[in-house]
């Protein structure tokens, strides 16, 4: 991961999502499973994206995960309250942008992440140009 702690903090506005450690989700060490913390970050990215939820959706049309890399931090252990997935983007394209995600508590970070997502057009199975409304949603957040 290129970026410091210091820049991730300067990020003026984030999406944060509230995330319950199942149990299913741990494995034989007692830890939140690496795959499972994958799973984490879909799960903020499909509540940011919004695709036509609530009040009509934020205007995204599809996209698809086109490059993943994550930092495993800390183990996050079996725990009663939520932790928060905190999601920005760092950078827009024409056809892709680059979110960026920590894991995180008040007292810990567990995993920073980075995900490039692509525009996608569903008929023709093919990658598309990113359209001035997601621009503009997207902008919001770097």
């Amino acid at each position: 991961m290129t970026q410091t702690q210091d820049e991730a903090s300067a990020v003026s506005k984030r999406h944060v999502h509230h995330q319950q450690v199942r149990y299913a989700d741990l494995d034989p060490q007692q830890h939140v499973n690496n795959v499972r913390m994958l799973t984490y970050l879909e799960d903020a990215r499909v509540s940011f994206l919004d695709y036509g939820g609530r009040d009509g959706g934020h205007g995204f049309g599809a996209m698809v995960v086109a490059r993943q890399e994550a930092d495993y931090v800390a183990p996050l252990l079996p725990r009663n309250e939520p932790v928060r997935v905190e999601l920005w983007v760092t950078e827009v394209r024409h056809s892709s942008c680059t979110l960026a995600y920590e894991i995180l508590d008040e007292e810990r970070v567990y995993l920073r992440a980075k995900t490039v997502l692509v525009g996608f057009d569903v008929p023709t199975q093919s990658a598309r140009r990113l359209n001035d409304t997601e621009r503009a949603l997207l902008a919001e957040y770097s």
